[in-house]
């Protein structure tokens, strides 16, 4: 049984009151809370093994390369990777994404190709393409967005032509809550002889992720918002395109054999890894994976998708006049994101009376500036739900919404 109850209390930061009121947690599409089985995974690496990895014969560097090692396994069998050498350790998404560019894209995007994204990319997912296409001298296009939030697939067809190198589409956006069908993208790409790039960001944390199912030839995807430590990301790539690429960073521990005149590369996947690793951080990500895998993702999922159905039909019925909420009605192709903004309330002065009430929810343009002034709006509050939240705590948002905007149309008692 998916018991959210019991969940809660693994993660010791749900117990915090904020301005005396329990804390309601809604800001999960910018970080995730973590569980204690991670939180103590990070303090025993650096109580009992802590050492470098790969460079020595003693103990602790081989207990500890073990477990670094383990960790990518995890990750890799996580996301159904044929191989963990497939699985490169970066940071984040962002420096999947720049990896990608870089390492690939100097050498594969030429002059006229045509890079084809969504409306709704993170600018993680836009910023590093618009870089590259603007050094190759390459075109960016945009898949169109329906009214509705998702994308207008009809299109699709005409848009990806022999000029298509390459189809970047983020899986579940981050301010819409949109899923978009990127397996469906991959057939077509891979049909005019393009790759297919999939931001995983929000989906990998949020649903079942398979990798040789999607047959997407790029994912990126942080470990801070799937319960993970911040600044330890995965970029999978298809093992034949990866061992084509050339590294983005050299320096140590990338190298096969080094001169005074010439360097050569070590074998998958330390060639993209340079220098010492972030390896507490690869542990503990490697402990969120047990901990989702625990729980299993497809319950994830349905306990999300649960809470969206609830949230939608709140928010439909609530006394909200004038509040807009963007986004897709079916709860089949969205996930536990609900952005939303008011012409009486500023997202600022909301977010900061919900603060007051001990709800967090993120405020601005999410990092998704094109997107949200395509909606109209300079910016939108959002709230984002994960695994441990409740109903309970939906009506909790939608109550303080509501009381937020009576207090702003009539002010206090």
């Amino acid at each position: 049984m998916f018991d959210v109850e019991k969940i809660r209390l693994d993660f010791p930061i749900l117990a915090k009151e904020i301005f005396g009121n329990p804390l309601v947690y809604l800001d999960n599409a910018a970080t995730s809370q973590k569980p204690r089985q991670v939180i103590d995974a990070l303090v025993d690496y650096y109580e009992n093994f802590n050492a470098n990895v790969h460079r020595g014969v003693h103990t602790l560097s081989m207990e500890a390369t073990d477990k670094y090692e383990d960790a990518r396994e995890k990750v890799s069998s996580f996301i159904n990777s044929e191989s963990s050498d497939s699985v490169i350790w970066t940071r984040n998404a962002s420096e999947s994404l720049n990896l990608v560019a870089y390492s690939w894209g100097e050498n594969n995007i030429n002059e006229g190709d045509e890079i084809l994204l969504t409306p709704m990319e993170h600018h993680s997912n836009l910023v590093p393409w618009q870089e590259l296409a603007r050094r190759k001298n390459a075109d960016i296009k945009f898949i169109p967005m329906l009214e509705n939030g998702t994308l207008d697939m009809d299109r699709v067809d005409d848009l990806i032509t022999e000029k298509t190198a390459l189809v970047s589409a983020v899986h579940m956006s981050n301010a819409l809550g949109t899923i978009n069908p990127v397996r469906e993208l991959g057939v077509k790409a891979h049909r005019m002889g393009a790759k297919i790039l999939v931001d995983g960001a929000q989906s990998v944390p949020h649903m079942p992720t398979d990798v040789q199912e999607l047959n997407c030839d790029f994912l990126v995807f942080s470990g801070h918002k799937m319960l993970g430590p911040t600044g330890i990301g995965a970029l999978y790539v298809k093992k034949e395109i990866l061992e084509s690429m050339e590294p983005f960073l050299t320096g140590g521990e990338m190298v096969l054999e080094v001169s005074y005149e010439e360097a050569s590369w070590a074998d998958l996947p330390m060639k993209f890894e340079a220098g010492t690793p972030n390896i507490a951080d690869s542990i503990g990500l490697g402990s969120a994976v047990d901990y989702l895998n625990v729980l299993g993702m497809e319950n994830v999922r349905e306990h999300e998708k649960d809470l969206t159905t609830y949230a939608l039909n709140r928010f439909k019925n609530a006394d909200l006049e004038g509040l807009d909420l963007f986004g897709p009605d079916d709860p089949n192709i969205r996930g536990g994101v609900f952005s939303f903004n008011t012409p009486d309330v500023h997202p600022h002065d909301l977010g900061t009376f919900l603060d007051r009430i001990g709800i967090a929810v993120r405020t601005g343009h999410h990092c998704a500036m094109p997107l949200v002034r395509s909606l109209g709006v300079a910016a939108t509050a959002r709230a984002s739900f994960y695994l441990y939240n409740t109903k309970k705590e939906v009506d909790i948002l939608v109550d303080g919404v509501t009381e937020a905007l009576r207090y702003f149309r009539d002010g206090p008692n």
